[in-house]
């Protein structure tokens, strides 16, 4: 089996499975406990926390430890539009967030708000200058990601941020899962008020995430009860695998630039391999500085995407149709679609995600796979 789905989940770093052990059975004491094994406990909360905060160069108290991705994306969004609905009900997004940070903003709307959801280009990057100038006298929030997770696309994050420093009122938020460990990121170099993230896209533990929120930025809390993180995530802190994620964290930031061209010299076979492959579409931008290198999304023209995984999978190629979150629905993607695809093309979608540790002859056998597969499907459609 050789596993090409790195963009729905890593698998985790034997020395932070290693530092999860370790904190689950000698440091379990309830971080908010008043005895030593509590306070043992606090203390590596707060290491990690200053960790990770170095990383992306912020303050401490500007990290909130949360479940994953998910919720971060509906702190921020929620949290925003709670704290100050007062000012406006007006929000921003793009066709192509994910489901998290989209069906968020649509539950919103069926609650009063009203949300403009922006085009993207061919590619998928929205214009910043649109951004700008949708914004309205009661906008309170724009949410838009780094980087899409189903096609790769980069999306003109500080370009944006800029625009949006006309309008001071209006809180920016970022997706930047699928960022977090594969290029530079540092949110307040960047400008963003809100930066969420998720320990499994870096390979750490599924289950812990975190949200970056700038100091002074005042945001409802969405599960409220004993206080945790702020008073904005009530609920005993998850230790092991918040250390998990520090750890995994640091480690990807440490492998980011030689990973970075590692995957992409990768990306640059796989393509060259699967060129010639009759029916083959790239969907993903092919200009390295428009996507990052570890997501690569390609069609088959009149094939549905789910059978082409599942025959890839008896030859022992894992790969996806899309977000791992969307990855049930049998219907076109609303990413593809959002970027003028047609409906057939947008059905046949396929989402290969490479890491570093994959090597030149999995991606050759990869390419013969996917070849053979089109191959045998195409003569079973005859």
């Amino acid at each position: 089996m050789v596993y090409f789905d790195y963009s729905a989940t890593t698998p985790v770093h034997p020395d932070v499975a290693g530092s999860i052990y370790e904190v689950l059975t000698k440091y379990y004491g309830n971080p908010s406990s008043l005895h030593k094994l509590g306070v043992e406990a606090e203390k590596l909360v707060t290491r990690s926390r200053e960790q990770m905060a170095a990383l992306l160069q912020v303050p401490a108290s500007t990290i909130i430890f949360t479940s994953g991705g998910t919720e971060s994306n509906n702190m921020a969004i929620r949290g925003v539009a709670g704290m100050w609905r007062s000012r406006g009900r007006h929000i921003i997004t793009t066709a192509v967030e994910h489901a998290s940070v989209y069906d968020t903003c649509q539950r919103l709307a069926a609650y009063g708000f009203e949300v403009t959801v922006l085009p993207v280009d061919r590619f998928g990057r929205v214009d910043p200058k649109r951004v700008a100038e949708a914004v309205r006298e009661d906008t309170i929030l724009v949410s838009i990601m780094m980087v899409n997770n189903e096609v790769g696309t980069i999306q003109p994050i500080e370009q944006i941020a800029a625009e949006l420093k006309r309008y001071p009122k209006v809180i920016f938020h970022v997706d930047a899962v699928q960022a977090a460990g594969k290029i530079p990121l540092y949110p307040g170099k960047l400008g963003v008020d809100l930066m969420s993230l998720s320990a499994h896209k870096f390979r750490g533990p599924k289950g812990i995430g975190l949200l970056y929120k700038r100091e002074g930025l005042k945001i409802d809390p969405i599960i409220t009860g004993g206080g945790q993180e702020s008073g904005l995530r009530s609920g005993t802190e998850n230790v092991p695998y918040i250390v998990g994620m520090a750890k995994a964290f640091r480690l990807a930031v440490q492998e980011q630039p030689a990973a970075y061209r590692r995957v992409s010299e990768l990306r640059r076979a796989l393509l060259e391999q699967i060129a010639d492959i009759p029916g083959i579409e790239l969907n993903s931008p092919r200009d390295e500085e428009k996507a990052v290198p570890h997501i690569v999304n390609i069609s088959c023209a009149g094939m549905k995407s789910e059978v082409i995984v599942h025959a890839l999978e008896q030859r022992g190629y894992y790969i996806s149709s899309r977000s791992a979150c969307s990855s049930q629905e049998h219907k076109p993607s609303r990413i593809l679609l959002a970027m003028g695809l047609a409906e057939e093309r947008a059905s046949s979608g396929l989402r290969i995600s490479l890491a570093q540790d994959h090597t030149p002859e999995q991606i050759e056998g990869l390419a013969k796979a996917l070849r053979e597969t089109v191959g045998e499907l195409k003569q079973v459609m005859r």
